[in-house]
């Protein structure tokens, strides 16, 4: 019996899929919250 190669190809690529969709998701989690000091804006004068 030969070894079916689709199959884990198509493991892997699922498997890349999620990571991504994962990745994404983290993000577009963290654009919705303003960052903390955004580079080249001066700090606040008092």
């Amino acid at each position: 019996m030969k070894p079916n190669y689709q199959y884990e190809k198509r493991q892997r690529e699922l498997e890349k899929k999620k990571k991504k969709a994962e990745k994404e998701q983290k993000k577009a989690s963290t654009a919705g919250q303003p960052p903390a000091g955004k580079p080249g804006e001066p700090p606040p004068q008092p």
